[in-house]
């Protein structure tokens, strides 16, 4: 945020530069536009892959950089409950990836909290090892697509894009960049990077029911509306798609007991899993008003750390 209203700063500053009246005005002018102008470049120092595992696109005025990550989720497959399926398919097609195999751009979408982006980053603490590396992309990035692909093309690596909450408004330029960069020539000259996409929504534009106003049938076929064909068009150049739902009552507390015995254990907390945490559990995700993973992670932090705390503040491990 700093650097975004820096650069704003900077740039409204050159815009209000008046002519200078001699020689020397010029000179001070150059001078001072040349060092707003470096101050508004990018780094160039790149991420040293073998050292960081997964870094971040930041996009600006003049270019843009890639800014190494340096605190990542630690979270590993086995933590991830209830969504077998999603995880075996998503672990076969990375696998795929990483050993220089085929495998297809991958577009997560469902209920919030299932467990989409940790799945992703799972799969980067299974793979680092094998050369996987992770770059995130903001939706207003992915304009910078073509030119992150070419800026990795050449790394000994196999990196994955990874785009959380995706969604577009109609006239998005960012949705247009990502079209044309996965039918386009952009991935298929590229061997090292996929694309996974997580979503809320399996089309990630906009629907309306007026776009199905228009439709059709033409000798017995039915010809969807020009619109529709646009909002489902990009979701198609993803070759793999993972559906991810609400938890059930008893996958959302199997999801609350694992994270609770496993905080237990990490924080060196003598807690048990009873039938009042199993309440308190159920009571937790009533007031939110969704069973989740997240929900459920959540959950298992507060009571885990009520629990730490009260032991240190009496100097007794918590009952």
């Amino acid at each position: 945020m700093f650097r975004r209203n820096r650069e704003a700063s900077l740039l409204a500053r050159f815009a209000s530069m008046k002519p200078p009246k001699n020689a020397g005005g010029l000179v001070d002018l150059a001078k001072e536009a040349l060092e707003g102008l470096l101050d508004l470049m990018p780094g160039t120092e790149g991420v040293d892959w073998s050292r960081h595992r997964a870094a971040r696109w930041r996009a600006g005025p003049l270019g843009g950089v890639l800014a190494p990550l340096g605190h990542l989720d630690r979270i590993e497959l086995n933590d991830l409950l209830g969504i077998d399926d999603q995880k075996a398919q998503l672990v076969a097609n990375t696998e795929q990836f990483v050993r220089g195999f085929p495998a297809n751009n991958a577009l997560l979408w469902g209920a919030r909290g299932t467990g989409k982006s940790s799945l992703v980053h799972a799969l980067l603490n299974r793979y680092a090892t094998d050369g996987l590396r992770l770059v995130e992309v903001n939706k207003e990035a992915l304009v910078d697509v073509a030119t992150i692909v070419a800026r990795l093309d050449s790394e000994p690596y196999r990196f994955v894009l990874i785009c959380d909450d995706l969604s577009f408004e109609a006239n998005d330029a960012s949705y247009k960049a990502l079209k044309s960069a996965l039918e386009g020539s952009v991935f298929t000259q590229s061997e090292n990077v996929v694309v996974y996409a997580t979503s809320n929504r399996r089309h990630l534009l906009p629907e309306h029911m007026s776009d199905n106003t228009s439709a059709q049938h033409v000798e017995g076929e039915l010809h969807e509306a020009e619109a529709v064909e646009e909002k489902i068009s990009l979701s198609d150049r993803f070759g793999l798609w993972l559906s991810f739902y609400p938890f059930r009552q008893d996958g959302y507390l199997r999801v609350a007991r694992h994270w609770f015995e496993r905080l237990a254990a990490d924080h060196d907390v003598a807690a048990r899993w009873d039938e009042s945490t199993r309440q308190d559990a159920l009571r937790w995700a009533l007031a939110r008003g969704v069973r989740s993973g997240r929900t459920a992670y959540h959950f298992a932090r507060q009571r885990i750390g009520a629990l730490a705390l009260a032991r240190s503040a009496d100097g007794t491990r918590a009952p």
